[in-house]
This record gives structure tokens, C-alpha cells and sequence, in this order.
């Protein structure tokens, strides 16, 4: 037998509220998985953090489960692909290996008085133009300058050279390979706002603007190579590393010029490959590196949704509505249609297009005849219009309108949600057989390094549509829904201005 009979790909996916790991063969297949959630911490209204050894120790427990549920050894691997949530940001010192602070997640909105200062200084401009993104909370690099800052001694041996930073890809690689890497990928280096995506290197005079040491950073390399060995897995190669997003594209492979996916999981992130030069925003989008295999690197353009799942989470754990995530779509079809409610979930700020960390979230249209039904209606079309003001921003930069859109994640289980987006768009909507598409894409990524798969070509061959969902709804209907939620956003805007 050769290695395409007899070996496997063990995607690790380390994602915000659990690790998971899958195990997939030579057509693409999910063979096994496991996962565990892990704590979240929320030390001050707005404030959010990760224990690091806990995302390493869910991490390795996972992989191990998912091994053993498959009955191999860790010789049946030929490579691990790591994707993991981006932007969370995690220090640790180099000779013990221990965190100097929790990990600050990509959610976390503590620097954003801090971001406020940079902007006027007028430098927002300059970060566009090297990094593709906006000074905002959400990125590695205030979160950095934060921990530098705030935690008793850290500056210090950060600059004595005793301190490294990573996303979490870099820190779960330099755990498993017994500190001997600290490297992370362009994709995850691009989300730092440290990361020159012109020049392809960390920029000196970003880490001036954020007083950050260099030494701190990763070595930045490919989405595709032999970066090292898992020690703890029997020194399988870890061969592909990609942001989630970035992952998901892959995944989805929108390997094409204009080819689009959304990822509906906690937020939503709608990213629109725009081939190998990168397109500079002109409406609130984010400029960032789709991947980089051997020397060619292709580019997107991306806007994120900061509550998209959540908004479920919060209808399920915060209005006691529904007791399962499952039972939203159950309880949204009570009701024809949403009775003239809105609901705009801006419950940490809004993301693109809007960039706006002010705005509060915000139901509107109530009246005595408002019922669950409607409000769980309201809440998950409210996933899809915030999904079509990125679309029509992707639309207006790039000049590019979409064949179609492809979607994963875990809430396009729910056929009403992805009904609707298809309504509310206007063009089809595909959901693909394999909905693990975030940790298909890293292991198709690590599977190309070691020659488990020789090319996207072959990798194409195993993608698989499960369901097309069309278009039902009347263009003027179209119209009247996305002008009454366009009316209701500009409401909740700027509301927590103390």
C-alpha cells in the first residue's frame, strides 16, 4: 500500500470556546474527532481571556482522542495542520515556558481608549496602507502592548530578551516541539498589525508606533511547509498553519480570483479571495494574506461580524428562550416572518463595515403582538443582513460580484438561516458535504507539504456540494428588509459614548 491507502492528516482546530481535533483521509473525509470546551474568562465587562496551558492541554488531549477513537499509532500520520482562532494574543517566558498572563482574545475590548489616541494621531492611514487593517481592539497588537505594559516586569525582561509572543499557533507549535520553534505563518502574522503584507516582513516602524521589542516576535514562514515535530505525537510533522478564516477559504477552495465563503461560528467572517496582489479597502474591509504555498502568496479581502453565533448563545443563555441552540430554527418557524422586529446584535461593538466600538445591540419594531417566534426570527436574520452589508462593501472595492457564496461553520446546520441569506443576497448559497471546512483547509495545507495530496488540482476532485440553496424572495421585498435594517443599525450607533 502506498501512502495514500495507509496515512492520514490530523487537522488540530483551536478554536475560541474549544479545541477540536479531526483526522481525515486522502479524499478529504472526517474519519474521527473529539472536543473539548474550555473556560472563558471575563475579569471585567468587556474583558476577555483564555488560560494558555488550558488551550495546550485540551489541545494534546483532543488529538490523542481522536487517534485513538481512529485505532492507529501516530506513525499513521503524515502531518498536522494547526488553524486557530486569530488575533488572541499570548506572552510567555522563554526559558520556563510558562504564560505571563492569560491569553487576551480577539474579542477582548480593553485597548479601545488606547486605539482611540493612535487615530488621533493621525497614523491610520500609514497602518492601512502596510498592514490592510484598522487600529482596533480586535488585533494582536495593542492586546501586545497592553500585557507590556500592565504586568509587573514583563516590559523589562521583554526587552532583556526573555519574552516571546505568539497567536496561538505559534504557541501551541513552540509547546509541542519542546520550545525548540517559535514560528507562526503569514496568515496569522498578518493580523497583528505589526506585519508588513507588501514587504512580507515585521515592520520596524509599526513596533515603534506600539513600543513593542522585536525579539518578542515568531519567525514568520509559509502556510505549507515542515515547520517541526510534535514531540508529544510521536514526531509527526506539523506542515500547515492558517487563521481560521484563512483556513475555511482554503477549505471552501475559493482558490480563484473573486471566489467567496462565510464561516458562520461565533462571529461571521465573509472573505473574498482577490488573487495575488492585495486590494486596499476603500469601504471599512480588511486587506489581509489568504495563504502563502512555496513562494506565491494569494491575497483577500475580509469582513468580520463580531456576534454571529453568539447572537444564538445569547438568545439561548441570556433571554432563556430556547434551552438548545438547535431549537432557534424550531422557534423562529412559528412565525411567517419577523412581524416587523429588528434586531441589530452589536453586544460587543460592531465589526466591518462599520468599525464602530461604541455601538450597543438594539431590538426595534416591538409592538403587543411580538412573540419569541419573531425576536428568534429577528436574531437570525439579523446573521444575514449584517452578512450582506459586507457582501455589498466586497462588491464596491473589488469591482467583483459573486457566482455564489459558500458556507460552513456550525450554524448552517439551520436551512432557515441559510434560506434567508440566499434571499437576502440574491445568488446561490452552497453548503459543501464536509462542513469542517476550517480544519479541512489546514490539513490540505499540511497534506501539500509532505506530498500526501500533489496538488489543489487533485484536491478539488474531493470537494463535494451537499445542498444549493436558491434565491425565493421578490427583489422589492428584498429592497423593503434591507432598508428597514440599514434604519435600524443607524440607530444603535455610537449609543455607549461615556
Amino acid at each position: 500500500m502506498g501512502i495514500k491507502e495507509e496515512k492520514y492528516i490530523l487537522a488540530m482546530d483551536q478554536g475560541t470556546t474549544s479545541s477540536r481535533a479531526i483526522i481525515f483521509d486522502h479524499k478529504g473525509r472526517s474519519m474521527a474527532s473529539a472536543q473539548k470546551e474550555f473556560k472563558q474568562y471575563y475579569p471585567k465587562p468587556g474583558w476577555i481571556e483564555h488560560d494558555p496551558q488550558e488551550i495546550w492541554y485540551t489541545q494534546v488531549s483532543v488529538a490523542a482522542e481522536a487517534i485513538a477513537k481512529m485505532g492507529i499509532s501516530e506513525s499513521a500520520l503524515a502531518a498536522i495542520g494547526i488553524t486557530n482562532q486569530r488575533e488572541t494574543t499570548i506572552l510567555w517566558d522563554k526559558q520556563t515556558g510558562k504564560p505571563v498572563y492569560n491569553a487576551i482574545v480577539w474579542q477582548d475590548r480593553r485597548t479601545s481608549n488606547y486605539c482611540d489616541t493612535l487615530k488621533e494621531r493621525g497614523i491610520q492611514q500609514k497602518v492601512r496602507e502596510k498592514t490592510g487593517l484598522v487600529i482596533d481592539a480586535y488585533f494582536s497588537a495593542t492586546k501586545i502592548k497592553w500585557i507590556l505594559d500592565n504586568v509587573e516586569g514583563v516590559r523589562e525582561r521583554a526587552e532583556a530578551g526573555h519574552i516571546l509572543f505568539g497567536t496561538v499557533d505559534s504557541w501551541l507549535i513552540w509547546k509541542f516541539t519542546n520550545g525548540k520553534k517559535h514560528v507562526t505563518d503569514v496568515t496569522n502574522a498578518s493580523r497583528t498589525l505589526l506585519y508588513n503584507i507588501n514587504t512580507l516582513e515585521w515592520d520596524m516602524e509599526l513596533l515603534e508606533v506600539f513600543d513593542i521589542p522585536e525579539s518578542i516576535l515568531p519567525e514568520v514562514c509559509s502556510s505549507s511547509e515542515v515547520y517541526g515535530y510534535a514531540e508529544s505525537l510521536g514526531h509527526v510533522p506539523i506542515a500547515g498553519v492558517a487563521g481560521d478564516q484563512q483556513a475555511a477559504l482554503f477549505g471552501q477552495l475559493c482558490t480563484e480570483k473573486g471566489m467567496v465563503k462565510n464561516t458562520y461560528g461565533t462571529g461571521c467572517f465573509l472573505v473574498m479571495n482577490t488573487g495575488s496582489k492585495p486590494v486596499p479597502s476603500q469601504n471599512n474591509l480588511l486587506s489581509t494574506i489568504a495563504w502563502k504555498i512555496g513562494d506565491r502568496v494569494d491575497y483577500a479581502i475580509e469582513g468580520s461580524v463580531f456576534v454571529g453565533g453568539a447572537v444564538v448563545q445569547w438568545i439561548r443563555d441570556g433571554l432563556h428562550l430556547i434551552k438548545d441552540s438547535a431549537e432557534i430554527e424550531r422557534l423562529a418557524r412559528t412565525v411567517d416572518d419577523n412581524g416587523g422586529v429588528y434586531f441589530v446584535p452589536a453586544l460587543t461593538g460592531l465589526g466591518a463595515p462599520h468599525w464602530d466600538q461604541y455601538a450597543r445591540g438594539m431590538m426595534i419594531g416591538l409592538t403587543r403582538g411580538t412573540t419569541a417566534g419573531h425576536i428568534a426570527r429577528a436574531a437570525l436574520e439579523s446573521i444575514c443582513f449584517q452578512s450582506l452589508d459586507l457582501i455589498k462593501a466586497m462588491e464596491a472595492d473589488t469591482e467583483l460580484k459573486p457566482k455564489e457564496l459558500r458556507v460552513d461553520g456550525g450554524a448552517v446546520v439551520n436551512n432557515l438561516l441559510i434560506q434567508f441569506q440566499s434571499d437576502i443576497v440574491d445568488f446561490p448559497v452552497v453548503r459543501p458535504e464536509t462542513l469542517e471546512t476550517t480544519a479541512l483547509g489546514v490539513a490540505q495545507l499540511a497534506g501539500l507539504a509532505v506530498g500526501y495530496w500533489e496538488s489543489i488540482d487533485e484536491l478539488k476532485e474531493n470537494w463535494r456540494t451537499e445542498t444549493v440553496f436558491e434565491s425565493k424572495l421578490a427583489s422589492e421585498k428584498q429592497s423593503y428588509l434591507y432598508r428597514k435594517w440599514t434604519k435600524a443599525l443607524e440607530r444603535c450607533k455610537e449609543w455607549a459614548d461615556d
